[in-house]
């Protein structure tokens, strides 16, 4: 992908470790170059020499033609062309045309091949490892590209090539967040293209100014974008804006197999009952603490806001350069989401939502009727709670924001901090980092009366309402690869940590990357997953705005919580009788 980056933080990087696949290909390849040069009658086999260059070049994205996999085979032209013929006569290879005449091919693993491979690499691994003492896989193996063990059971199998390249002029155009999980399709560039058979171009922004391009790109006559990320408070605003166009006005949603996202995250993506975009990050915000830290001084893991505030004043020791707690403070949209989501902490959501079982409705936003409840009792206490957190804070914490908070975590410095997963690569995968392997992963501590959540946050992605109908159909195609179980775990093997489906987080191979996927599991199977505390309602933008630059005055000294409140809910009150709802 040609990325352009417009924001100002580099993303973290996996390391390019070789898989196990990979591995089992080069020893095969090894050791019939052994047997071959030791033992003359040996013939080379031409069948095993071209699958395993057929699958080499599937897992490292380089093409194949059907030239170099006769050269691969080691036996003369006739009979290497007999035998790849007989590959593709028995389902082992399949053929895509390169060029518009359908002369030239490109040849690629069937599913059949992948399949059979899949089976036999676990097979050659622990038959070596049993027969030679080989290495045992160790539990933080990190899988890169393609491969890896797919022997396990339930494992998710390798992006499979599409049999027909999507034919879109120019390739197909994302506009994204630039986190560290959309910059790992940045690493995955030519892997993508050559699933899809076209190129992509990826532009990637910061947060308010990728907000900023998406409505920009709505007033245009066409999409600059075939496919756009959205933040996911967003969608009753671009629903409304028709910013985004609804999924099944041009697609069958089965394709998706909705049941297998987390629920908070699918239901996240709709708007008036109707889904306008495919989960592509669900990434709660959870509380990141320091296991090592903890036991050392005898505490238990925070469970309510008052322990958090306790294990703060423990653990805060700044004449050690040690810090309690780190969190968005920084004015404005950061500060703005800690607000409603330590509202929410105290059970109380920013808008007047009926509660239910497991939390607050917010199926009927669509039809408006809703106010803003800021300046209440739990209000207060959300603002006197954060007013002690200040207490316990790394200097410099009201300029704090989205990846300012989990870099001194990283870096040892910080005992807890209020994070997204999407943040976990910063130190997960950071050999020199203090808090790699010593991270525990909690939800929100809550206030009295009020139940632990993960607010949800996160991305999806959808098609621009104004994309050019010939388009259409291939944004589809390339939306269902991006988001497909197979992709997000290919995004998990290369540092991601967000993952919106059950059946990935669900993966062995998933599993041992991080504790982080088992520990969101188990808050989804409790409800704890919940998108409540940023309603997706058009005015979310403005109202999370208000509450970041009165909360941020708050915290400064300059009002006091009762005043920052009064005035947060009156600004928020105008605003919804200016938009009539």
């Amino acid at each position: 992908m040609n990325v352009r980056r417009t924001h100002d933080h580099a993303s973290p990087v996996s390391p390019q470790t070789k898989t196990e696949s990979l591995e089992v290909l080069s020893f095969l390849e090894d050791l019939s170059d052994e047997l071959e040069d030791a033992l003359d009658i040996i013939a080379p086999n031409a069948h095993l020499r071209m699958a395993l260059h057929l699958l080499l070049g599937h897992f490292e994205a380089k093409t194949v033609t059907p030239t170099s996999l006769i050269d691969a085979s080691r036996v003369p032209y006739a009979t290497a062309n007999r035998r790849m013929k007989e590959m593709i006569e028995a389902g082992l290879i399949e053929q895509r045309p390169r060029t518009k005449s359908g002369k030239s091919f490109s040849m690629h693993p069937s599913d059949r091949l992948l399949d059979q491979w899949m089976q036999l690499s676990g097979r050659v691994r622990r038959m070596t490892e049993a027969r030679f003492g080989g290495r045992k896989r160790a539990q933080d193996t990190k899988d890169y590209y393609f491969g890896g063990s797919y022997a396990a059971a339930q494992s998710i199998p390798p992006l499979r090539v599409r049999s027909q390249p999507l034919k879109v002029p120019g390739g197909i155009r994302v506009l994204v967040h630039g986190d560290p999980t959309f910059m790992v399709m940045e690493n995955l560039k030519c892997q993508f293209e050559q699933v899809i058979g076209t190129q992509i171009s990826q532009r990637a922004f910061s947060i308010d100014r990728l907000r900023e391009e998406a409505l920009r790109n709505a007033e245009r006559s066409a999409s600059r974008y075939d496919i756009i990320a959205v933040d996911l408070p967003w969608i009753g605003e671009f629903a409304e804006k028709n910013v985004l166009m609804p999924l099944d006005q041009v697609m069958d949603l089965a394709r998706l197999d909705p049941a297998d996202f987390h629920t908070a995250g699918w239901k996240a993506a709709h708007w008036g009952g109707r889904a306008y975009g495919v989960p592509a990050q669900t990434t709660p915000e959870l509380l990141f603490y320091r296991r090592d830290l903890f036991a050392e001084a005898g505490l238990e893991p925070p469970g309510t806001t008052d322990a958090l505030l306790e294990a703060a004043r423990v653990l805060h020791d700044p004449r050690q350069g040690r810090y309690g707690i780190a969190w968005n403070a920084a004015r404005g949209t950061a500060l703005g989401h800690t607000v409603l989501m330590t509202m929410a902490d105290f059970g109380q959501p920013v808008l007047d939502l009926a509660e239910i079982a497991g939390g607050f409705d917010t199926d009927d936003l669509a039809q408006g009727d809703y106010r803003p409840t800021i300046d209440t009792e739990a209000g207060l206490r959300a603002a006197e709670f954060l007013l002690e957190m200040l207490n316990y804070s790394p200097p410099g914490i009201l300029s704090m924001s989205w990846y300012e908070r989990v870099r001194p975590y990283a870096a040892g410095n910080i005992a807890m901090a209020y994070g997204y997963t999407l943040l976990a690569p910063y130190f997960e995968l950071d050999e020199n980092s203090p808090a790699r392997g010593q991270t525990g992963y909690l939800p929100h501590p809550h206030g009295p009366g009020a139940n632990p959540i993960a607010p949800v946050g996160g991305y999806v992605m959808g098609i621009p309402a104004n994309l050019a109908p010939e388009r259409v159909p291939a944004a589809v195609e390339a939306l269902t690869v991006f988001t497909s179980p197979e992709a997000q775990k290919l995004y998990v093997q290369n540092g991601s940590r967000t993952n919106p489906r059950y059946s990935v987080g669900a993966d062995p191979e998933v599993r041992q990357t991080s504790q982080i996927f088992e520990a969101i599991d188990a808050m989804s199977w409790h409800d704890e997953l919940q998108f409540w505390p940023r309603p997706p309602v058009p005015e979310i933008v403005p109202i999370i705005r208000i509450c970041g630059e009165e909360f941020h005055d708050m915290l400064r000294g300059i009002k006091s919580p009762r005043e920052a409140l009064r005035n947060a809910q009156t600004q928020a009150d105008a605003l919804i009788d200016k938009n009539g709802t």
